[in-house]
C-alpha cells in the first residue's frame, strides 16, 4: 500500500522515535522527541483551556486538550458539547473501524462487502457470515425493541449520545467526507458516512449482546423448522452432546481474560486505596479501549477508557473512586429446550396448551457478484423466551420435528439499566457508593467490579444482570441435556414447556427473571481483593464467598495459574515477604506486580521439566511414536529467568511446551489440588504422563517446522510490525501458563489479544489522584496517525504514562495540543 506524503512524513517521525529509544535514549525521552515532531491531525479555532468559548459562539462548544500519548481531555459546559468533544476525538483517532462496526449494526455489512464475507467479533471471538449478522440485526432493528429500552436512560446520558453523533459527523464533515479521511482502511470508501443516534444505540445494544445472543448470531440467523417430507438429521447422542458442548463451554470461559486487584487502606504504605486495573481484550476492531477524560466543571470529572463507540468511561477513576472489569464466569444466558406440537414445528407445548412461535420475515439488501443489489428475505422465528437458534459454541442443537431450543438473553432487555450504571459509576465517590449504584440498577451486563477508593476501602462484586435461575430450579427445571451441562459446566436447558420454570425475580431485583442484587456476590475489605476471571469464591482467601448459584461460578475447585499467582503476590507484596523492600503496597509495586511477566507455571514445573529433557538423552519421543533431537533445549530451560521479557530466551520453547502439556489428563501436575491449600496447589510436573513427556519432543519439532530456533528470544517472535520497525511486545499467554500480562497472538507474530488499558490509580494527601497508565496498542487504529503506536512504544520497555487528571497537571504536559471544536 502506497503512503500518502502526510502518512510518510509521520511514518519515518515514528521510525526516529524507534530508533532513538532502540539506540539508548531513555523511552520516555525518544517518545515525547517523536510526539513534538509530529503535527496535530486537525486544526480549528484554539482557546486557552480555562476559557469558555459559548458566550462567543452559539451552539456545541468542546475544548480538546491532548497530551503525550495522545489522550485527550474533553471540557466542555453542558452534557451535549461534552458528548460532541469525545465523537470529535474518537473519530479522528477511529473512524475507519467505528464506522466498519455502524455498517455492522446498522445490518448492511452485504451491501457494501457482499453476502458470503464473514468477520469476527473480538470480544467473543464468534464469527458470522456477512448475511447472517445483517439479517440479525435487521429483525432487531424491525422489533423497535431499542426505542423500548432507551425510555429509562438517564437524560443526561441521551444528551451526551445525541453531541457523541454530532461530534462524530461534525470530524467527517470537517475532512471533506470519507474522500478526505486520513487513514488508507477506508479513505473514500461509500460506508464512511455520518451516523445517527439510533446507531450508537444499536452500537451499544451489540456490546450488551456480546455474552449471549451475539455468541450465536449465524445460529439464530440460520435457525428453520424441518421441511415436511426431509429426512431428520443424523443426531448426536443427548449425553454425547451434553459432554461436547460442557466441553466447549469450559474452554471458552478459560479463554477469558482480565485482572483487577483492589487494595485497601490495610495493604498500602500510605492508608489509602490503590487500584490494578489490567482487563485483557482484543487489539483489532471495536472491542478495543480508547482513553479519554470527561469533564464539566462542578458536574463530572472522570478518567479512564471506553470501548469504541461509547462516550462513557466504563474503566478509570474520578478524583475519590478507582474502578476496572473482569468478565464474569456468570452464564448471562440460559437455552430453553422446546417440546414441538407433533406436525406444527412452530408450535410448541406450554403448560399442556398450544402456543406459536412469532415468525418475522426480514429483509436486507445484498450486493450479487456483478455488483447489483437486490433484496433477500428470511423467516427468522422467536418466543417468549427469545430467538430460535440451532447451535451454541459450534455445537448443533438441531431443530427437529419434536424438539427446537430458544435462547434467553438477561441483556436482551438490558440498555437503559447498563448507561444509568456506567454513568452513576462515574460520579461515584467511594467503594460503597459504587456497591450501591450496580445494585441499584443490575446493568453490569457480564463482568465482575472491583474497586478501590481513596478511604482506603477495596470491593470485588458480581452484581448485575444474572438469570433468576437458583440452583432449586436448575434442578427442578433441567432437561436430559441440561443436567450434564450444568453438573460440568454450570449452564442449564431449561424445560421450556412448563412456566413453572421461567427464571425467579429475586428479592430487590432492578428488573424481572434477574436473581436480587443479595443474591450475587459481592466483597468490602481494607486489606485486598482480586480477580482473575475466575469465580468470586476466592476474591481473598481469608473471606471465601460461598452460597451463591451455581449458575454464577463454581467454589471449592482449582483455581487458574494466573488467579493463584496473583494472589500469593499480593499477599507477599502486602506481607513485605517478596524481598521488594519494606510490606505494604505502593503504585510502583503494583506496576512491578501487573509487568513482571513472571511463568507461573514454569515456577512450579521447570526444575522436573530440566531433568526430564536431560533424561531423554539427546532425542526426546513425540505423539505418534518418533522421536526429535533435543538439540540445546535442555540447556535453554535451564538458563531462562523465567520471565516473559523480549530479551529472553526460553519462553518461545516453554510456551510451546506447555501449550500442549497443560492439557495432560487427568493433570499434568505431580501433586494434586487440595481444598486446604486452594492458592498453592496443584503444583510439581507429572513427567510418568505421556502427554508430558511427548509434549516437549512435539514442540521442539514444532518450531524446528516453523525455523524458528530453540532460543530463540521472545521479541524476535512477538511483536508489531509499523512501516518496516518491529516493536518487540512483553508477555505472555495469561492462561494456561499464569502469566498476569497476558498477550495472545494470532497468525504470525503479532498480538491479536490480551493486557489493553492498564491502568494504577492510587490518592494521598493532596486534591489529585496519584496514576499512572499504559493503552498497549495507542489511541488511535489510523495507521497515519501519530497515535498508532507511541504509547506501544512505551509497553513494549514495560514503561507507563503518567495519569494526568487535576488541570494544573493536564496544562503542564510538555506537548499538549488544546484545540476548540464547535458546531
Amino acid at each position: 500500500m502506497r503512503l500518502s506524503s502526510t502518512e510518510e512524513s509521520a511514518s519515518r517521525r515514528l521510525r526516529q522515535g524507534l530508533r532513538r529509544a532502540a539506540g539508548g535514549l531513555p523511552v520516555a525521552a525518544a517518545l515525547a522527541a517523536t510526539v513534538a515532531l509530529l503535527p496535530a491531525t486537525f486544526t480549528a479555532p484554539a482557546q486557552a483551556a480555562g476559557h469558555s468559548a459559548k458566550h462567543a459562539h452559539h451552539g456545541l462548544v468542546a475544548t480538546i486538550r491532548r497530551t503525550t500519548g495522545g489522550v485527550p481531555h474533553i471540557l466542555a459546559h453542558d452534557w451535549t458539547s461534552l458528548g460532541f468533544g469525545y465523537g470529535f476525538a474518537f473519530a479522528q483517532d477511529n473512524l475507519c473501524t467505528m464506522a466498519n462496526d455502524y455498517v455492522t449494526v446498522a445490518a448492511q455489512r452485504s451491501r457494501y462487502f457482499g453476502p458470503n464475507s464473514t468477520y469476527v467479533q473480538g470480544g467473543n471471538g464468534a464469527s458470522s457470515t456477512d448475511l447472517d449478522s445483517d439479517l440479525f440485526f435487521k429483525q432487531i432493528i424491525d422489533s423497535g425493541v431499542i426505542s423500548k429500552l432507551t425510555k429509562g436512560i438517564d437524560p443526561r446520558i441521551s444528551q451526551m449520545l445525541s453531541g457523541y453523533v454530532q461530534g462524530y459527523n461534525h470530524y467527517l464533515a470537517s475532512v471533506g467526507g470519507a474522500k478526505g479521511v486520513t487513514d488508507p482502511t477506508c479513505r473514500g470508501r461509500p460506508w464512511v458516512k455520518p451516523i445517527t443516534v439510533g446507531d450508537a444505540e444499536l452500537r451499544f445494544y451489540q456490546l450488551m449482546l456480546l455474552s449471549g445472543e451475539g455468541t450465536v448470531i449465524d445460529a439464530i440467523a440460520q435457525a428453520a423448522p424441518p421441511k415436511a417430507g426431509a429426512r431428520p438429521p443424523a443426531l448426536t447422542s443427548p449425553r454425547r452432546t451434553a459432554r461436547l458442548l460442557a466441553a466447549r463451554l469450559r474452554a471458552t470461559h478459560d479463554a477469558a481474560g482480565s485482572n483487577a486487584v483492589a487494595i485497601g487502606s490495610a495493604g498500602t504504605t500510605n492508608g489509602h486505596g490503590l487500584l490494578l486495573g489490567n482487563p485483557h481484550f482484543p487489539w483489532t476492531g471495536t472491542e478495543r479501549f480508547y482513553q479519554a477524560q470527561l469533564t464539566i466543571p462542578g458536574e463530572i470529572n472522570v478518567t479512564g477508557a471506553s470501548l469504541y463507540g461509547v462516550p462513557l468511561i466504563l474503566i478509570g477513576h474520578n478524583d475519590a473512586v478507582a474502578w476496572s472489569h473482569t468478565v464474569s464466569t456468570a452464564f448471562r444466558f440460559t437455552p430453553y429446550q422446546l417440546t414441538l406440537v407433533p406436525k406444527h414445528p412452530t408450535e410448541y407445548r406450554e403448560n399442556g396448551r398450544t402456543v406459536a412461535m412469532t415468525a418475522r420475515r426480514v429483509t436486507v439488501t445484498i450486493r450479487k457478484p456483478n455488483g447489483k443489489l437486490a433484496p433477500l428475505s428470511r423467516t427468522l422465528y422467536s418466543t417468549r423466551y427469545g430467538p430460535i437458534f440451532n447451535s451454541l459454541d459450534g455445537i448443533s442443537l438441531a431443530w427437529t420435528r419434536s424438539t427446537a431450543f430458544a435462547m434467553r438473553d438477561v441483556n436482551a432487555a438490558n440498555l437503559s439499566r447498563a448507561m444509568n450504571t456506567w454513568f452513576g459509576i462515574d460520579q461515584a465517590q467511594s467503594t460503597g457508593q459504587v456497591l450501591s449504584v450496580i445494585s441499584k440498577y443490575q446493568g453490569i451486563p457480564w463482568v465482575n467490579t472491583v474497586a478501590a477508593d481513596k478511604q482506603g476501602q477495596a470491593l470485588y462484586a458480581d452484581v448485575g444482570a444474572i438469570p433468576g435461575v437458583p440452583d432449586k430450579l436448575a434442578h427442578a427445571c433441567d432437561t436430559g441435556l441440561g443436567v450434564l451441562t450444568f453438573a460440568e459446566a454450570g449452564l442449564p436447558i431449561l424445560d421450556g414447556s412448563r412456566t413453572a420454570c421461567d427464571w425467579i425475580t429475586g428479592p430487590h431485583a432492578a428488573a424481572p427473571g434477574l436473581l436480587g442484587p443479595g443474591q450475587e456476590p459481592s466483597l468490602l475489605r481494607t486489606d485486598f481483593v482480586t480477580n482473575s476471571n475466575d469465580s468470586f469464591w476466592l476474591a481473598n482467601p481469608h473471606h471465601p464467598l460461598t452460597g451463591f448459584a451455581r449458575i454464577i461460578g463454581t467454589v471449592n475447585s482449582p483455581r487458574s495459574l494466573r488467579t493463584r499467582i496473583g494472589l500469593i503476590e499480593v499477599q507477599a507484596r502486602i506481607d513485605g515477604t517478596d524481598g521488594l523492600g519494606p510490606r505494604g503496597f505502593t503504585p510502583a509495586a503494583m506496576e512491578h506486580l501487573d509487568l513482571s511477566d513472571l511463568d507461573y507455571a514454569a515456577t512450579l514445573t521447570r526444575k522436573s521439566l530440566v531433568a526430564m529433557c536431560r533424561s531423554f538423552r539427546g532425542s526426546a519421543p513425540t505423539t505418534g511414536g518418533g522421536t526429535v533431537k533435543t538439540g540445546n533445549a535442555c540447556t535453554v530451560l535451564a538458563h531462562w529467568n523465567l520471565h516473559w521479557n523480549p530479551d529472553q530466551r526460553g519462553p518461545v520453547l516453554f510456551g510451546a511446551f506447555w501449550n500442549d502439556a497443560s492439557g495432560a489428563q487427568p493433570s499434568p501436575f505431580s501433586h494434586k489440588f487440595q481444598l486446604s491449600k486452594p492458592v498453592t496447589t496443584p503444583f510439581g510436573l507429572d513427567t510418568s504422563n505421556s502427554t508430558v513427556r511427548h509434549a516437549l519432543g512435539d514442540a521442539i519439532r514444532l518450531l524446528n517446522r516453523r525455523h524458528i530456533p530453540l532460543n530463540a528470544t521472545l521479541g524476535s517472535v512477538q511483536f508489531v510490525s509499523y512501516h518496516g520497525e518491529d516493536i518487540p511486545i512483553p508477555g505472555g499467554p495469561g492462561d494456561p501458563d499464569g502469566i498476569y500480562n497476558a498477550i495472545y497472538t494470532g497468525p504470525g507474530a503479532a498480538p491479536n489479544s490480551g493486557s489493553s488499558f492498564i491502568q494504577v490509580v492510587t490518592w494521598d494527601n493532596s486534591s489529585c489522584p496519584v496514576g499512572s497508565t499504559i493503552l498497549t496498542y495507542s489511541e488511535s487504529s489510523n495507521p497515519a496517525s501519530p497515535h498508532f503506536a507511541d504509547q506501544t512504544i512505551l509497553f513494549s520497555h514495560k514503561q507507563f504514562l503518567p495519569d494526568l487528571f487535576c488541570q494544573a497537571q493536564i496544562m503542564s504536559d510538555p506537548h499538549l495540543r488544546v484545540t476548540t471544536v464547535h458546531s
